[in-house]
């Protein structure tokens, strides 16, 4: 499978704050940019402004752009989709989900014009501009009448008449105020974002009226950002709107009463707020004990089940009103690191663009993992600011340093089998004022090399050890981390294995970052995605890897023992368990199965390794499968000396790796320098072979 080559293609401004949903006008430098980056797709690219309001959007798709601009090479949105389509880019538009915006403008005397909105200059009557405003037609002469978009109105879940979207479809908290998007709102502007609520149907209406705009105005696919409302309300303490409190009453009354605890009384009446605020509670704590935690924990599953079913519909929308007017539009969405939650939504979508929890500097663990979670689709990887090194990268980038660490972590990206998408005035938060740009000759350097040897890189490998990632076992304890402690520490450190990562994580580090091949098997809930464990499929990995898969399906536990009769390898960390009474010993009595003591390399992986090395200090590998060869290992080089700011390049590298294959032919391909053919021995089931130079990257074919 080749591999898309994103852009991710906010470009907002250099030294200027990250201001949501509309990004800066586009301009046709951008699409030159992206051929120039034999870019495949753009992701975050254009059209934000419909949580704004509708005619806000229409103005970023088909406003007439002034001469003055147009000497600059401006262009309307739509005309930018096109451009960059020319230049064989799809052309991709961003749904922002969960905002809605209200911006402080300066209007002239009779509110025809607006002379400053959000930087405001002192200058006409003040007011608002927003959702609000463009529900109530408060100014004619600006936006065109909400009647236009939705001609019989907006009614709720209640029956009511919508007259203000602003409040209407906002989450809440227990005592009824708005959350707001707080990741979002620029401390040193007035502006107000609120967080909201896609379970509200109403909202998911407009929604679907933003797509309707931005198929109408040309794109190849719709990217959904921010598809985890309301179950992302966790963060807050729990979202309390009215339908997320009437659904969750329905959600109980569908479950057998042995499961619900005797205080919430008669279902129908019963509110999860009140019930909270009678013990004293205000906010939802899935480690609460008694009553309190059980509720919490039906809470959360309730939350998972309708953020599945929401996107599915709007996912479906998409599509179906695509070939309405005869056309196809692709499906992506921002999954973020790719927690369970948005497992089922990784099934919907046909293309990933997940926005990583935090960015490091050493990450193959992670990047082996999202790779899996995308199954056959393709992975754009996005950088992330928040808890990771880009606020420490990015203003040594911006003086020319540092240029190593960007090309480890693009190449990175590749080598396990994803891509990290080239951050084009990318995110960097609401608290620092500038962008993220990629320097511009290094990215072209990366992305030829890629591009040239596209053939030798694949998300399917012939790695021969796999661990297990089961999504029902890491729901809960993932949603408590993440969510409502806001811990990030799910995933362990740069070269560390956290006590406090899931299991899961602190194996998946620890074997990569020892070097081993290694793939990710997820192991579906069978519940929100279906179930598709097989035996069969496990039978080519000499070993398997199960850390903390404590909640297995009746089928989860059928394929391993299978494979274990079938000779299989297995590594247990921690006592795995089955959901509902499911027995999951048997795996532990097996004569193939070994407990692990800790989540270090060598308790995890007793065997005889698939790859040594000799003279590489810190690195990681994949072992990928080929379009133009047997095979391909990817090697990305870690050691890096911090007052010379670069790799230091691992010199005469002795290789001895265990294939599937007889190599005859193997060749080093190593970015900035030409192909070179090298000696190779093979001795058993393994090929020998030293290769002279690995800068930060390097590509070995086997043929």
């Amino acid at each position: 499978m080749a591999m898309e080559r994103g852009v991710y293609a906010q470009g907002w401004f250099a030294r200027g704050y990250n201001y949501h949903p509309s990004l800066p006008p586009r301009r046709l430098k951008m699409a030159e940019d992206f051929a120039e980056y034999r870019a495949t797709l753009m992701t975050w690219p254009s059209l934000g402004g419909g949580p704004i309001s509708l005619a806000y959007l229409e103005d970023e798709a088909y406003a007439p752009i002034p001469a003055r601009l147009r000497q600059y090479g401006f262009v309307k949105d739509s005309e930018f989709l096109d451009e960059v389509r020319r230049r064989g880019v799809k052309a991709f538009s961003v749904i922002f989900s969960t905002q809605g915006w209200e911006f402080p403008v300066e209007l002239d005397d009779d509110e025809s014009e607006i002379l400053a909105m959000n930087e405001l200059r002192g200058v006409g009557k003040r007011g608002w501009l927003g959702l609000r405003e463009f529900t109530q037609n408060r100014y004619p002469k600006l936006w065109a009448p909400f009647e236009k978009y939705f001609p019989d109105g907006l009614t709720n879940s209640r029956g009511e008449r919508v007259t203000d979207l602003f409040e209407e479809c906002c989450s809440r908290d227990i005592h009824g105020n708005p959350h707001h998007a707080r990741w979002l709102e620029v401390p040193a502007r007035e502006h107000v974002c609120h967080y909201m609520d896609i379970n509200n149907p109403v909202w998911r209406e407009y929604l679907k009226a933003i797509a309707r705009i931005h198929i109408d105005a040309g794109v190849d696919g719709i990217q959904f950002d921010e598809p985890d409302s309301p179950l992302g309300a966790l963060g807050y303490g729990g979202s309390f709107s009215y339908d997320n409190r009437v659904g969750f009453t329905r959600y109980l009354q569908g479950l057998p009463r042995e499961r619900i605890p005797a205080s919430a009384g008669d279902l129908e009446g019963f509110d999860y707020g009140q019930w909270l605020l009678a013990r004293g509670m205000e906010r939802v704590r899935l480690k609460a004990d008694g009553d309190e935690g059980v509720l919490a924990r039906l809470y959360v599953r309730f939350l998972q089940g309708r953020q599945a079913a929401n996107f599915a519909e709007l996912s479906s929308y998409v599509r179906e009103y695509a070939a309405s007017i005869g056309r196809t539009v692709l499906v992506s969405s921002n999954l973020y690191d790719g927690a369970p939650w948005h497992d089922p939504l990784a099934g919907m979508v046909d293309v990933l663009v997940p926005e990583q929890r935090h960015t490091l500097y050493e990450q193959p663990g992670w990047m082996r993992y999202i790779a899996a979670f995308g199954g056959d689709k393709p992975v754009c990887v996005s950088t992330n600011p928040y808890g990771g090194v880009m606020p420490e990268l990015l203003p040594k980038l911006n003086r020319g340093r540092a240029l190593d660490r960007y090309r480890v972590m693009m190449y990175e990206a590749t080598a396990m089998g994803v891509n990290m998408s080239v951050p084009y005035g990318a995110w960097m938060g609401t608290g620092i004022e500038d962008a993220l740009w990629a320097p511009h000759d290094e990215t072209v350097e990366i992305q030829e090399f890629l591009a040239e040897h596209d053939g030798l890189c694949s998300r399917e490998t012939h790695n021969d050890v796999a661990v297990v990632y089961s999504t029902d076992s890491n729901f809960l304890e993932t949603t408590y981390q993440m969510l409502e402690t806001g811990d990030e520490d799910v995933y362990p450190a740069v070269g560390e294995t956290s006590p406090r990562a899931i299991p899961f994580f602190r194996a998946v580090s620890a074997l990569s970052l020892a070097r081993h091949p290694l793939d990710v098997v997820m192991f579906h809930d069978g519940v929100h995605r279906e179930d598709d464990a097989d035996a069969g499929a496990l039978a080519r990995y000499s070993r398997l890897v199960l850390p903390g898969c404590s909640s297995l399906t009746a089928r989860q536990v059928e394929a391993v023992l299978g494979y274990l009769d079938g000779g299989g390898s297995v590594t247990v960390l921690g006592e795995p368990g089955g959901q509902d009474g499911v027995d999951a010993s048997p795996i532990l009595r097996h004569a193939g199965t070994l407990v692990a003591e800790s989540a270090e390399a060598r308790d995890l992986v007793p065997d005889d390794p698939q790859l040594v090395t000799e003279g590489l200090l810190r690195g990681a590998v994949n072992l990928q499968r080929s379009s133009t060869a047997l095979g391909a290992l990817h090697i990305v080089n870690y050691d890096y000396d911090e007052a010379a700011e670069r790799t230091v390049p691992a010199l005469r590298v002795g290789v001895a790796l265990r294939v599937p294959f007889v190599v005859h032919r193997v060749r080093v391909h190593r970015p900035g320098a030409d192909p070179e053919e090298v000696p190779a021995r093979t001795e058993g089931d393994r090929v020998h072979f030293v290769i002279p130079e690995i800068g930060p990257y390097v590509i070995v074919e086997l043929n």
